[in-house]
């Protein structure tokens, strides 16, 4: 268990589960320490650096494949029987990538965060695999696949030209962050349920007013002066707020731009 903790990476498991990523660590460290010719087939390197390079791969190799190849010392051999063993991981990993990239929707995704992370999770694995997958095709994705309520928007992304996927997710993330800020005021109060001072400034002088004159012209002529205007305040109202729900330009209904 002690030496768990000083492995750079995960040992490459016997099951080769994790074989594209151990190669893809295994180069990058290798590279970094020096010895990254070593796995080369027919390298020059020094005798020193293959040594260096064969203790590290040994290393995080699983303890039953330290016994499967305890004889072989050039780590060039070692890197080729490894991947003439692991090397059809590709062919079993790339089909499904294909198929999650083709069928990867944007609208499908409750945040632009799950989106991103679905991108970069399907495009790494078909990259491992020897797929190539640009910008171009990383934003014509997202494009393409935006809800059929949001074409507007959709195309007004497209008329600003990005030409980096991250350009695209960060102005996305932006929108999203501004929609869920507007959700918060809206639900925190809602339209129309702010009282306006200014009217019941205006309806409670009246009232004094009109109180103050049906004493001089009697009782029956003061309610009909307060029937009257308690009639059409309450058309006003109604009338105003129903003009602003109209005009409310954000659907609170939807989750997000997309």
């Amino acid at each position: 268990m002690s030496n768990l903790t000083k492995l750079e990476f995960n040992a490459l498991d016997v099951t080769d589960k994790n074989y594209l990523t151990w190669i893809l660590d295994a180069e990058i460290h290798l590279s970094a320490m020096g010895p990254g010719d070593t796995i080369k087939e027919g390298n020059k390197t020094s005798e020193q650096d293959k040594a260096k390079a064969m203790i590290f791969l040994r290393h995080h190799l699983d303890e039953g494949l330290k016994t499967e190849y305890l004889t072989i010392k050039d780590p060039s051999t070692l890197w080729k029987d490894l991947k003439e063993r692991y090397d059809h991981q590709k062919m079993v990993i790339l089909p499904k990538a294909r198929y999650d990239w083709l069928h990867l929707r944007l609208q499908n995704y409750k945040s632009v965060s799950e989106y991103n992370s679905a991108m970069f999770k399907i495009t790494s694995q078909l990259k491992l695999c020897g797929e190539n997958i640009t910008d171009k095709d990383m934003l014509e994705k997202t494009y393409s696949t935006f809800h059929a309520n949001n074409m507007l928007l959709q195309q007004q992304y497209r008329e600003r030209g990005f030409t980096k996927y991250s350009e695209l997710i960060s102005v996305l993330l932006l929108a999203e962050q501004n929609n869920e800020l507007l959700m918060k005021n809206h639900q925190a109060r809602p339209t129309g349920s702010t009282p306006f001072p200014e009217v019941n400034t205006v309806t409670n002088n009246e009232y004094r007013d009109n109180k103050s004159f049906g004493r001089g012209r009697g009782h029956g002529y003061r309610r009909g002066r307060g029937h009257g205007h308690g009639r059409a305040r309450g058309r006003g109202f109604g009338r105003g707020r129903g003009r602003s729900n109209q005009q409310n330009p954000l659907n609170f209904k939807r989750k997000s731009y997309f």
